[in-house]
């Protein structure tokens, strides 16, 4: 299957999807849904599986995609070129926010009311930089009127890092040290958690997902840490 739904007690007016390399026609190390134009794939490709994509979720616009910086920007969701950002919003019907991903975390949010919608790409690095925290704030919304769900990344076992990063988030927040543990040379490192922690401590906590690695599943995802040179799965919200 090329795509899933989140399950997640959003409103019947928010829709969400999130793909798999399942699919497609994309080649070689792209095999098969690839949905990124900067990862070397065949342009075609990637736009029959975007063209595919549209149809098969019955989008009701391209959507918005970005130009991922690892940073902490939020930008409206409108048709274009990709922008540099790394997360979108959606505030109406004809609207579609999505994000790139090949282990960074995925994160949806969306108020209660069904109001506004929002898809954020959560790395290491933007995790620190406070893109979650740019996405809650973006929504004008309160935070504790907002859901939350978080994707398909590369997991604990497999994310291993250096003191620095580890030191990213422990100089700010000493309390997130659980989320990493020893390991051979560095740490391991807990996305999930620390997207959990980051959240809650901005008045989310109503939050859902999946525990999926992208690391250790390549029949369904690309995983750039385990491939390098890889596709891209995409994770898309929008308001019916």
């Amino acid at each position: 299957m090329s795509w899933r739904i989140p399950r997640w007690p959003a409103p019947p007016r928010v829709r969400a999807a999130y793909t798999t390399r399942q699919g497609g026609v994309s080649a070689g190390p792209y095999a098969g849904f690839n949905l990124a134009e900067h990862v070397g794939d065949d342009p075609s490709a990637v736009a029959a599986n975007r063209a595919r994509l549209r149809a098969g979720l019955g989008l009701p616009a391209e959507p918005a995609w970005l130009r991922q910086v690892h940073g902490a920007a939020v930008v409206e969701a409108v048709p274009g070129p990709p922008r540099e950002a790394d997360g979108s919003l959606c505030r109406g019907a004809g609207q579609v926010s999505a994000v790139l991903t090949a282990d960074c975390l995925p994160v949806l949010l969306c108020d209660r009311a069904g109001t506004v919608a929002c898809a954020l790409h959560a790395g290491w690095r933007g995790l620190a930089a406070g893109i979650l925290e740019a996405g809650v704030a973006a929504t004008g919304r309160p935070p504790g009127a907002l859901l939350a769900w978080l994707g398909p990344a590369i997991g604990p076992a497999a994310f291993r890092v250096g003191e620095e990063v580890r030191a990213a988030f422990l100089d700010r927040a000493p309390e997130d040290a659980d989320a990493f543990a020893p390991a051979a040379g560095g740490w391991r490192a807990d996305l999930r958690a620390l997207a959990r922690r980051r959240l809650s401590r901005a008045g989310v906590t109503a939050v859902y997902g999946v525990t999926d690695c992208t690391y250790s599943e390549p029949d369904l995802y690309y995983s750039y840490r385990r491939d390098r040179r890889c596709g891209r799965q995409a994770t898309l919200i929008w308001l019916a």
